[in-house]
């Protein structure tokens, strides 16, 4: 090929690495007849892949491919988790379920789901895994700790958790003790949610008896509530400290340390 068309097709090649870097909805296979959507986020020299697990009901808040418009923690600081060095996939719900349950996200389906897609980005990008968790998603993140050994997840970052045991499933009730990957948990001081109470939150880390890391973290800062306790833009969901609480679990993720 001669220099004036090795001139011309260099910037087509640099177009097409960019294009195909895009974030974008992505869309797996996990379970027969079942697919899970995940807005992906690739970041040339990244360290790391976090998959970021939001509460509720398990929405992401994509429409049409638009970018994820929820008001969820992860969801809305999932460009501090870009910016920090990592690839970030934020998960959405399976096709078979409308509203992620506290019994589904404990269950063996959503496991595989996540196990899946975790298999597949370790083998797309060829770095650790993460699962990021928060509220109802730290239900999520804990079952997948705890059946899920490396190298398919590297570790697990559990926020704002489900703490209220009577409920029958909540984070303290999984089998933690099987967890072996590094874990942090953090929980806001003032998170008024009675079913995530963090005076409760020590219950997850004394019974990471197999985690050969763990740390509990307890914030505070932020300011300017508003809405319901249990909602995102409250301290339940770090409002006014995003940044910060980015900034620790990034640091837990890139050198975890008790």
């Amino acid at each position: 090929m001669g220099a004036m068309r090795w001139r011309l097709f260099l910037p087509l090649l640099a177009f097409s690495a960019c294009a195909a870097a895009a974030d974008r909805l992505v869309f797996a296979d996990t379970r027969p007849g079942i697919r899970v959507g995940y807005w992906l986020m690739e970041r040339p020299g990244a360290t790391a892949t976090v998959m970021l697990l939001p509460g509720g009901e398990g929405g992401i808040g994509v429409v049409k491919g638009e970018a994820p418009r929820s008001k969820n923690f992860l969801v809305r600081t999932r460009d501090m988790f870009a910016d920090a060095g990592f690839n970030v996939a934020v998960i959405g719900k399976p096709s078979d379920q409308e509203d992620l349950t506290l019994a589904f996200r404990a269950s063996a389906d959503h496991v595989e789901d996540l196990r899946v897609i975790a298999e597949r980005l370790r083998a797309q990008f060829g770095k650790p895994v993460w699962l990021v968790g928060t509220s109802r998603g730290s239900v999520s993140a804990a079952a997948a700790g705890a059946r899920l050994d490396p190298p398919a997840i590297a570790g697990i970052v559990l926020t704002s958790s489900v703490t209220y045991t009577r409920s029958g499933v909540a984070t303290p009730n999984l089998p933690l003790m099987d967890v072996r990957v590094p874990v942090l948990v953090m929980h806001h001081k003032r998170d008024a949610c009675k079913d995530c109470d963090p005076r409760e939150a020590h219950l997850i880390t004394d019974r990471l008896t197999g985690a050969p890391v763990k740390k509990l973290l307890l914030v505070d800062g932020g300011g300017d509530p508003s809405g319901p306790v249990c909602e995102p833009m409250h301290y339940h969901g770090y409002i006014g400290m995003e940044a910060e609480a980015v900034k620790l679990i990034v640091d837990f993720v890139k050198d975890p340390r008790p």
